[in-house]
Parts: structure tokens; sequence; C-alpha cells
């Protein structure tokens, strides 16, 4: 499935149905009185949440969303039939914006929510309403409403409970292959992964928490190098961050200098960023004895902002400590309070 994440549509309300003139006429009854009755309301626009989608992409394609138009009031004294809302389901996480005045109308970060986008147009009063005892036979009716019409701008963010941050080719989707159902794309060249992919991660049967590989980044992606830093933007829901390096060579100085320029894209594309929890993840260690692995920990410690129980030393490719990690995680996220997985995301499935 392609990813979009990001579509401009016009939302157009329906207009409200036109009030009516008319008259009883009923054998035995002379000079009935007024029974024109109110126009209906037109269909409003609506967008909400749902946690059965995971892409924009019906709306690539389909720019343009309308609601039908109120029918016309009717003679003795019957009212216009409303016309049915349209609801425009979009997944889970979705921003939404007023494209001409640049306000957010919504954030839809929980499955059922709905934002208001265009009001349909009030129906129009018939000549019954203007009855009165100084007019008993008013002539006037009034027109419907027009109902609203607006461009909305729809921004998915994920919502996942861990992503994963780092340089192309350090096995974050290698990792995310490792511990969940999620198969995205596996090679000996940068940028395989060129859209974020979630997994749904069981420590359980009735435990679990999702997981989001997110594309990797080099030096000056947020001057647009590479990917750039747009699928970012997923990672801003995340609960906890993975900051996924390389540790091959176990170099301490090439350690440091890819963990500091990956933050420095972080603090460039979002400061706030930085302020989430995160855990360092040496990848690629499947080759260090125990005691590497203690002592390589320890000196990150010293030279990293990172307290030692928070740096891992992994192999995603033999899955060594995976587990480890993985139940650490379950146990984090329960002290945070955070509601694990229960959705209905299909493993696996590319955004």
């Amino acid at each position: 499935m392609k990813f979009i994440d990001e579509v401009l549509v016009k939302v157009s309300a329906g207009d409200g149905g036109d009030g009516m003139v008319s008259f009883r006429r009923e054998k035995y009854v002379p000079k009935g009185g007024p029974s024109g009755g109110d126009g209906g309301r037109g269909g409003s626009v609506w967008a909400i949440a749902d946690e059965n989608i995971n892409t924009l992409i019906e709306y690539r394609y389909k720019n343009h969303c309308k609601a039908k138009n109120g029918k016309r009031g009717g003679s003795r004294s019957c009212y216009g039939r409303a016309a049915e809302d349209v609801f425009l389901p979009v997944p889970v996480g979705t921003i939404v914006r007023n494209h001409d005045l640049g306000i957010i109308l919504g954030d839809l970060e929980s499955h059922g929510k709905k934002v208001l986008l265009a009001k349909g147009g009030r129906g129009g009063f018939g000549n019954e309403h203007f009855k009165s005892g100084s007019n008993r036979a008013p002539r006037q009716s009034t027109p419907g409403g027009v109902g609203e019409s607006v461009n909305v701008h729809f921004e998915l963010k994920v919502v996942a409970d861990v992503g994963l941050i780092g340089k192309p080719n350090v096995g974050k989707s290698t990792l995310i292959r490792c511990v969940s159902s999620a198969t995205p794309k596996v090679a000996d060249y940068p940028f395989t992964t060129l859209q974020p992919y979630l997994g749904v991660v069981r420590t359980s049967y009735f435990n679990s928490f999702v997981m989001a590989d997110i594309p990797g980044l080099i030096e000056g992606a947020s001057e647009g190098l590479g990917l750039g830093h747009r699928f970012l933007r997923h990672v801003q829901r995340t609960r906890l961050l993975f900051q996924v390096i390389d540790a091959f060579s176990m170099d301490l100085d090439a350690i440091e200098k890819e963990f500091r320029a990956i933050e420095t894209e972080l603090v460039n594309f979002n400061s706030e960023l930085l302020l989430k929890p995160r855990w360092l993840v040496c990848n690629k260690s499947e080759s260090y004895s125990n005691d590497e692995i203690s002592q390589l920990r320890s000196d990150l410690s010293k030279r990293l902002p990172f307290p030692i129980e928070q740096i891992y030393c992994i192999s995603s490719l033999s899955g060594m400590n995976c587990n480890t990690l993985v139940n650490d995680v379950s146990l984090f996220l329960r002290e945070l309070g955070t509601p694990v997985y229960t959705g209905t995301l299909i493993e696996g499935l590319a955004l």
C-alpha cells in the first residue's frame, strides 16, 4: 500500500432547502391560511478518526468531498428533508487544518473522535413561518443558506509507542522484523526503508506495544538531504525513542559522532523530541563478549546522556538481547501508564 501522510482536500457542505409559499386548499375550508413548510438543512462534512485506516491514500485522488443539499419545503406544512452528514474517515493521529486560514481544526488522536469541517446551510423559512395576527396570508419565504466550502489539510502523525531513529543501514528494519511480524525491506544499501512501517510487538497474549520504523536520517536531513526529515513527524507521538547506532566497530569516537549527528537533526526538526524518553540501542554487537559489552555500556554512559540501564547492546540479526530489550520496554510503558495496543492494526503493514 502506498504511503500518503499529507493531502489537501476541498470539502463543501450542502445548501439548505428553500422555504415554500403555499396555502391550504381543502373542501369546506375557505381561506385555510398559509401552509408552506421550511426547507431542510444541508448536510455537513465531518472528519472522524478510524483505527482501521492506516493511510490517507483514499484522498490522494478523491480531492473534493461534497455533502448533499437539503430538500425544499412542501405544502401542507411539510418540512423539507434534511440532508445526511458526510463523515470522512481518517487514520488515528491525523491533524486537521483549515488550509486557507492556517488554523488547526482538530487533532484526531483517538478512535471515534470527530471534528466539523464544513457546516451545512440552514433551511429557508416557508410562508407558514411568517403568519401573524396582522399578516394572515403571508406570501414571503426565504431561500436556504449556502453551505460552507473550505480547503482542508490532513496531516498524519503515526500513533506508536516506540519509534526507531538512526542513520541508514544501522539495522532498524532488521530489528522490527526480529521482534514483530512487520516485514520492511532489508538490503545492504542505504535508504531501503522509504516509508514508515508499524509492527505490533507482543510480549504476552494480552500485552503488546506498537513500534514504528522511520526511514534513516543523515547529516543535513533538516536541509533536505537524503529523505529529509519529513518522516520525523511520525515520532512526535511516540512515548519512547530508540536511537539505534551501528556499534560493529566498537569505536567510541565513531559511535559518539553518529549519536551527536542524529541528535542535531532532531533539534533542527523539533527540540521537544529531546525531552522524550530515549534509549540508546547499539546494534550489530553479536561479535562482542559479555565483558566487552559491559565495558562498552560503561564507557558510553560516561560520554553520552544515558544511564547504563538505558543502553542496550543487541544483535537484531541473531536476536541477541532482543527479548530483554522488548521486555524492559513493556515494563517501562506500563509504569508510564501507557495503554497497550488494542486496535486492529495489520502487523507488517506499511503506512
